[in-house]
């Protein structure tokens, strides 16, 4: 049984249970303004003791500044998580981002992903938002995962994320 629930700060700990590793049969890239498909059959190779370290940090510094995260649990073990920005983006500042989101690879495709969207969802509406911002992964699977949920490709390319990280697919959702 899958139990939800809002995570805290000492929750930073659990990221590690996460099994982040995925076969990459695709990817999705922007070439001549459009989104092309673009085969790549690779194995992603679970998170380094280094990357969950950076990852600790990162959910800890948005929980701090007022970030909300929930995630999903089986035994007690973190199996699913998703990261709510404090900071509103776009030009009519009405956006949160999604800063992080992932579930274990054997808990994908059960609704994990899509419950924990809808509790992220619900936060950033009743913290007036009128859309979640989402940069995600380029991964065929993450991105359809999002499409799947409401998502469609931005108009309003935030400038900060996209130099963060250029392969990104940048994708909003309406409240």
């Amino acid at each position: 049984m899958i139990e939800f629930k809002e995570l805290t700060l000492e929750d930073s700990t659990k990221i590690k249970e996460i099994d982040r590793s995925e076969k990459i049969n695709s990817i999705f890239q922007f070439q001549n303004g459009k989104l092309e498909k673009i085969k790549t059959g690779h194995e992603c190779p679970n998170w380094t003791n280094q990357e969950i370290g950076k990852l600790e940090n990162r959910f800890k510094s948005e929980i701090e500044k007022g970030g909300k995260a929930f995630g999903a649990f089986h035994d007690r073990k973190l199996v699913g998580f998703g990261l709510l920005s404090n900071k509103f983006r776009g030009k009519n500042k009405d956006r949160l981002q999604i800063d992080l989101m992932y579930v274990s690879r054997e808990f994908r495709r059960q609704g994990i992903g899509t419950k924990i969207m809808e509790e992220l969802s619900k936060e950033a509406k009743l913290r007036g938002a009128k859309y979640l911002y989402i940069s995600s992964t380029e991964t065929e699977s993450a991105y359809n995962f999002y499409k799947n949920n409401g998502s469609e490709l931005t108009g309003e390319l935030d400038e900060e994320l996209f130099k963060l990280e250029p392969l990104d697919i940048h994708l909003v959702k309406k409240l």
